[in-house]
């Protein structure tokens, strides 16, 4: 997606010293313990955006590759979506993870989301074709924008849907959102339009990602806030995510995207990659991102210790 996770617009020239400076350890994984050798000869740096769900991902695919013979390094140290969409077309990164919602919309200049997520998969590894960037098949992970209430309040106002929340009396309908949501046509703008929302601007509270979550579970400040849908705070805080029945959100499946050169040269790398995606689904991810952003462990060793549980290394 494309919030201040996704979108964080710095600039691109700084990315080229942290990439020299700011190469990690590649998970801690125990790479010979599958004997693998097809990827014998790769080496280089998988990437990552500055988040938990990121890191995770990152040391997912180093350990993994890795264990079938690579030698890679993950690189968690670049801020910004630009900076790693970069950092990619450069050829600096081998490869990182990439949302649909996110390359259809920001690198690729689209202003209309497409729906299904199939279609909008296939559209966004049409257009990086071009431009020598390939997609691998995606994991059935959406982490798109969501609104999510505290649970008892979904029970008190009986709420499932965006549909029921745009139906209650106006002093229930409080909300926090991001300074960048509350701008964009596909946020806040869009959405009061696609449901018919009609607040005042008081009811709106503008905050931090991070405070977010809790002032919804505190409800003090706003019933329903703006969440990601694979965040682990989610059921750590004992929120319901409400329905977006009417589909107003991009789809943001997340992918692998590599050099197109380099998955020509090591075509196993989409075999080895297919053996962890189908596992990553939306609720698998907010259990591993909650390991890191409610348990406070390290996303190198939370990755480890996932690939280790399902017999991947």
């Amino acid at each position: 997606m494309f919030t201040t996770r996704h979108l964080s617009l710095v600039a691109v020239t700084a990315a080229t010293a942290l990439l020299i400076a700011g190469c990690s350890a590649s998970g801690g994984g125990s790479p010979a313990s599958s004997g693998g050798k097809e990827l014998k000869g790769l080496t280089g740096q998988i990437g990552s955006k500055d988040f938990s769900e990121q890191y995770i991902l990152a040391y997912l695919t180093t350990d993994l590759l890795n264990a079938a013979g690579a030698n890679l390094t993950a690189n968690t140290k670049l801020v910004g979506s630009a900076n790693v969409r970069k950092a990619l077309e450069n050829k600096q990164f081998l490869g990182y993870w990439e949302y649909t919602g996110t390359a259809w919309i920001t690198y690729q200049g689209n202003t209309a989301p497409i729906t299904d997520p199939q279609k909008q998969f296939d559209a966004v590894e049409k257009a990086d074709a071009a431009s020598g960037i390939s997609w691998l098949a995606p994991a059935p992970l959406n982490n798109t924008y969501a609104f999510a209430v505290r649970s008892s309040a979904a029970k008190k106002l009986g709420v499932k849907s965006l549909s029921d929340v745009a139906k209650l009396p106006a002093k229930d309908q409080t909300f926090c959102i991001e300074s960048e949501f509350s701008t964009r046509d596909d946020g806040w703008p869009g959405l009061k339009k696609a449901y018919g929302i009609d607040i005042p601007d008081s009811n709106v509270k503008l905050l931090d990602t991070g405070l977010i979550y809790t002032a919804t579970q505190k409800g003090t400040d706003c019933n329903f806030g703006e969440v990601f849908a694979t965040d682990g705070r989610i059921k750590a805080l004992d929120l319901t995510v409400m329905q977006d029945d009417k589909k107003f959100f991009p789809v943001y499946q997340g992918a692998f995207t590599v050099q197109s050169s380099v998955l020509k040269k090591y075509p196993a790398i989409s075999k080895v990659l297919a053996k962890l995606s189908p596992l990553l689904t939306t609720e698998q991810m907010q259990k591993l991102n909650a390991e890191v952003d409610v348990n406070g462990r390290e996303p190198a060793k939370v990755a480890e210790e996932f690939l280790k549980s399902k017999g991947l290394i």
